[in-house]
């Protein structure tokens, strides 16, 4: 299907038991070098300015890329206290050498924002978060998730307001092929695109619009996603940059070696994509 060899890195909610020692180490065993830290992998997490520190240094010794933490949520809700987080997590991200921040808009049934409202509260959270980056020389990754309920679904709403406000410099958009096929959406960015995010999901039960992170396993021949398809028409595109694995579901968690399945699964998609 493709010549083109896409850049792997291992998102830490690939398994959130393993500290951040064993991740490095982990995505050096498979041959990658890049990781994605988090904030929400419970002890695991990068929280306080010595972890952030500890972190960077094991990246530097292990030659790992850190490309980004995730994640500040909700970005769109932007107020003094999504400031605040935005100023620490930026302080973090900037302590560890990660390249980037993750931002992820409210996912609330009850948000009560029409198309209008959701682009206004997008584009004063890039107005609000512009300077912060700035000051600490980071860039901004805006993840749009494609549940129904989500207050920013696609990536196309997203880079308008980057667009608008001039901004291409500083924000670019996550492309996660769970939430591209969960939003429905057609169109690829390249050109916009910071980051993509791959994992599959088999459960022939549910509906794209059912579709849940625990359903968001690793990338098989089972795959409804069209993972394949996707990483290769972003290859063709001309996206360079990297597929972070990024499943959400236990089952992957509770896999007795869940690397050595994250080799397999990586392994799948690289014959895949020459076939």
């Amino acid at each position: 299907m493709s010549g083109q060899t896409p850049r792997f890195a291992l998102n830490h909610m690939i398994c959130p038991s393993l500290s951040v020692h064993e991740l490095m180490d982990g995505a050096v065993d498979l041959g990658l070098d890049a990781v994605e830290l988090r904030n929400d992998v419970q002890e695991n997490s990068i929280l306080t300015l010595e972890q952030a520190q500890a972190a960077g240094e094991l990246a530097r010794e292990r030659g790992i890329r850190i490309l980004s933490i995730n994640a500040l949520y909700p970005f769109n809700i932007w107020n003094e206290e999504r400031a605040e987080q935005a100023e620490k997590l930026a302080q973090l991200a900037r302590a560890c050498g990660a390249e980037a921040l993750v931002l992820c808009p409210l996912v609330d049934a009850d948000h009560g924002l029409n198309t209008q409202d959701s682009h206004a509260h997008v584009v004063k959270a890039l107005k609000g978060l512009d300077p912060i980056f700035e000051h600490h020389d980071i860039r901004g990754l805006v993840e749009p998730l494609g549940f129904p309920i989500s207050s920013l679904r696609t990536k196309q709403a997203a880079i308008e307001a980057i667009r608008e406000l001039g901004l291409e410099h500083r924000f670019s958009v996550v492309h996660d092929t769970f939430h591209h096929r969960g939003a429905d959406e057609q169109n690829y960015f390249p050109d916009m695109t910071g980051l993509v995010h791959i994992s599959g999901v088999e459960d022939k039960a549910i509906s794209f619009k059912d579709m849940l992170d625990d359903h968001r396993i690793l990338i098989g021949p089972e795959d409804r996603l069209g993972n394949v398809e996707q990483i290769h028409d972003l290859l063709e595109r001309g996206y360079t940059g990297y597929f972070s694995v990024e499943p959400f579901s236990r089952p992957v968690w509770d896999l007795e070696d869940p690397l050595g399945a994250t080799r397999e699964s990586i392994e799948y998609v690289r014959q895949a994509l020459n076939q």
